[in-house]
């Protein structure tokens, strides 16, 4: 069953869901930009080619960054290390995809908040069990953390593209 989605037919499987296409797409869209030269683009998480979401336009860009909202809609959100960034703000809702595979499988990069200052921002709020919508807004900036999740794209009902960005993961 998995994803809290209780009884439901056998012929799902045959159904994929929207967020799986999306995420496939941004995966699509990350490998091109290292053989591709981009051009500025209007907002959309489909857009080609990687950096459409910056503005002013276009920069070098390897990472379009976004976020998944769960079934009972509330953002989706994974622990992260880094050995680069030593910081108490150990939980994020920003993602980069690293694979789809298995239909609709993912593995997915935790990506660090950062404020203005490139500060790490601590998303939970003060009982640790739900993120903080208001320091979401204090995210401007984003830094690739040594964690990697997998999860089953089925199990969300929305994609949020937030950014086109370079994190140096080419490199």
């Amino acid at each position: 069953m998995g994803c809290g989605r209780g009884n439901e037919s056998s012929n799902h499987s045959s159904k994929r869901g929207c967020v799986c296409e999306v995420v496939r797409s941004i995966l699509e869209i990350q490998n091109a930009a290292t053989q591709n030269e981009c051009s500025g683009c209007t907002t959309n998480c489909f857009l080609e080619p990687l950096g459409g979401i910056v503005s002013p336009a276009r920069h070098s860009a390897d990472t379009r960054v976004f976020t998944l909202l769960t079934k009972s809609g509330c953002p989706f959100f994974s622990t992260f290390s880094s050995t680069d960034m030593p910081c108490d703000a150990c939980v994020s809702i920003y993602f980069r995809v690293e694979d789809v595979f298995d239909s609709c499988c993912a593995t997915l990069r935790v990506l660090i908040p950062l404020d203005e200052c490139r500060d790490p921002v601590q998303l939970l709020n003060d009982y640790g069990c739900e993120i903080n919508m208001r320091k979401v807004c204090d995210v401007v900036h984003f830094a690739p953390s040594d964690s990697c999740i997998t999860v089953d794209l089925d199990c969300f009902c929305a994609v949020q593209c937030i950014a086109d960005v370079n994190l140096g993961v080419c490199n």
